[in-house]
């Protein structure tokens, strides 16, 4: 036989030499919760992930950065909730404390903010909601699109000012990038850049985080204005392409593994940079796996990651980031 492909996989210096896919640590956007509470608060459906206090949030960055990860992406728990989650675009929020925090102590990290209103509100949906006439049942209720896009753009604006140097819009809400860059440009930050969750399902797999932020629905569901699991690339296309025309710099499909087929599409179509989120349950799937001794946590995760970046993921926002990266030092040793 002429042909052998094995030839290029006899030793690890050759398989590492053809290698088309790579993973580092740069490519890593560690989450981070900031609660109001000192110390930090095991989240007991993602083991391995505490909510932090500032200071907490601080240290995390920290380690993070002498990891070789360089950017982290912060999500807030507010002691105080309320229907319009005005937390959320308070001067002196938990995010904005965090940001200014974070900045002063770490400066080479690049801090990304969680724009969104889940976290902040007391019903848990990422806006005012309002009652769509005549519809029964969980869908009867929903966010109220157009008010909400002014509280995304004061809550963009209120992050940026705190020192955030990416704004994340993540509330599926019909035209958010627009409003949010036009008041960015308003506000004097036209440098700031919009990391839009463009492509964002209605998944199953947010379950733990929903635990994390305290952001459970208590009434409805999220399925009129987060994406149909079946809605396909089509629709996923759509929703990219209009962000793009609004001003995003960057996009986003969550999650990642039941989505690695809408992540290549994107990829294809686009050439703004891709991020994939490797979402909570995602990540307490493999957790769970490992602690039972059914899977190989390292080999898993460093697999699960390669995929994603196989896909065509610029950047990844993992849980699994700290450990990722250290695995990898270690490989590299």
């Amino acid at each position: 036989m002429q042909d052998r492909p094995r030839r290029l996989r006899r030793t690890p210096a050759l398989r590492a030499l053809t290698r088309e896919v790579r993973l580092h640590p740069e490519q890593f956007i560690h989450p981070i919760f900031v609660h109001e509470q000192e110390g930090e608060t095991p989240i007991a459906t993602m083991p391995g992930v505490s909510r932090h206090s500032i200071a907490g949030a601080v240290q995390q960055a920290r380690t993070a950065l002498a990891l070789g990860i360089p950017s982290v992406i912060l999500f807030g728990i507010p002691d105080h909730k309320d229907a319009l989650g005005t937390q959320a675009y308070a001067d002196d929020g938990i995010i904005q404390r965090a940001t200014r925090a974070i900045k002063a102590e770490v400066p080479g990290v690049t801090v990304i903010t969680d724009t969104c209103l889940c976290e902040y509100t007391d019903h848990g949906h990422c806006g005012p909601l309002c009652e769509i006439p005549h519809v029964q049942g969980p869908d009867a209720w929903t966010v109220d699109n157009d008010p909400t896009l002014d509280l995304l753009a004061r809550t963009a604006v209120s992050q940026a000012r705190a020192g955030a140097d990416v704004v994340a819009p993540s509330t599926m809400m019909d035209g958010m990038v627009g409003a949010i860059r036009a008041a960015l440009d308003e506000a004097g930050f036209t440098h700031t850049p919009i990391m839009s969750y463009a492509v964002k399902y209605a998944s199953a797999y947010y379950g733990p985080f929903r635990d994390a932020a305290g952001s459970t629905p208590s009434v409805g569901n999220r399925a009129t204005y987060q994406m149909d699991p079946a809605g396909g690339h089509r629709e996923a296309l759509r929703e990219a392409r209009l962000d793009v025309q609004q001003g995003a710099d960057t996009l986003m499909v969550k999650p990642a593994l039941a989505y690695l087929d809408v992540l290549k599409v994107l990829r294809d179509e686009f050439d703004l940079p891709v991020i994939a989120y490797n979402v909570s349950g995602e990540y307490s799937l493999i957790k769970a796996a490992a602690q039972l001794g059914f899977m190989d946590e390292r080999r898993t995760v460093l697999e699960t990651l390669t995929s994603i970046r196989r896909a065509g993921a610029d950047a990844i926002i993992t849980y699994h980031a700290l450990d990722a990266a250290r695995w990898l030092r270690e490989d590299h040793a």
